[in-house]
């Protein structure tokens, strides 16, 4: 799995691209790189990178959150300090980004910096299972609004594809399909297929990302069963 420098993911509510940013910030902790990771999600106040900050700060991982993140601020500003992830090029940076194209502008600001080096990936985080990307035409619709929103396209594709605790090997590999037709639609290829540990172990593909989770629930009327917003 090639590294970039600059590794920015971005998808619709409920793709799990907060869980994902924060697995790999951990993989390349693992493998003795320095990282910093950003989060840039100041639309989605429910799920944060900042709720993994223990885990992270264990790993010898840099946080950068929206200050009052994780409070009752409805529109939590960005740090200045996220410009450290353009700068800082001794740093593998990673960038969380907000789940829309409202979130994809908070983005805008570091997009010259971004294309000047040019030594990143944007990945777009699909999850063939929520209600707004049910098929490839309408995730490659959010894909577009996001780039844009925030004046950067997006380079690769990851496979995200769950149903909460009731994913099995068979829930992602169903969206083998679904991936293939939206690589084609976008004319990028798939990065990674991401999944929880054990669901991971069990699929014989490649470029398999195991996930540990943190999730997170609401008593919110939009995270009744059946209808809550999977994996960050």
């Amino acid at each position: 799995m090639e590294h970039k420098r600059l590794t920015l993911f971005a998808g619709h509510y409920g793709s799990g691209k907060t869980n994902i940013a924060v697995n790999y910030a951990l993989k390349l902790a693992a493998e003795g790189k320095q990282v910093c990771i950003a989060d840039l999600d100041i639309v989605n106040p429910y799920f944060r990178t900042k709720d993994s900050a223990k885990e992270l700060e264990a790993a010898g991982v840099h946080l950068i959150s929206p200050q009052f993140a994780n409070s009752n601020v409805d529109l939590p500003a960005l740090p200045a300090e996220a410009y450290r992830l353009v700068t800082d090029r001794s740093t593998y940076g990673i960038m969380d980004i907000g789940g829309d194209d409202r979130g994809a502008y908070a983005l805008g600001r570091y997009v010259p910096g971004i294309l000047e080096e040019n030594n990143y990936r944007m990945i777009f985080v699909a999850n063939a299972s929520r209600p707004l990307t049910r098929t490839p035409e309408d995730a490659l619709e959010v894909m577009r609004e996001i780039e844009a929103a925030c004046g950067l396209r997006f380079t690769d594709l990851i496979n995200n594809t769950n149903l909460g605790d009731l994913t099995t090997p068979e829930t992602v590999l169903a969206a083998s399909g679904y991936m293939e037709e939206l690589s084609k639609l976008s004319g990028l290829p798939i990065f990674a297929t991401t999944a929880k540990t054990d669901v991971a172990a069990a699929l014989e593909i490649d470029n398999v990302l195991p996930l540990q989770l943190q999730e997170k629930y609401f008593d919110l009327p939009s995270q009744k069963p059946g209808n809550r917003p999977l994996w960050g």
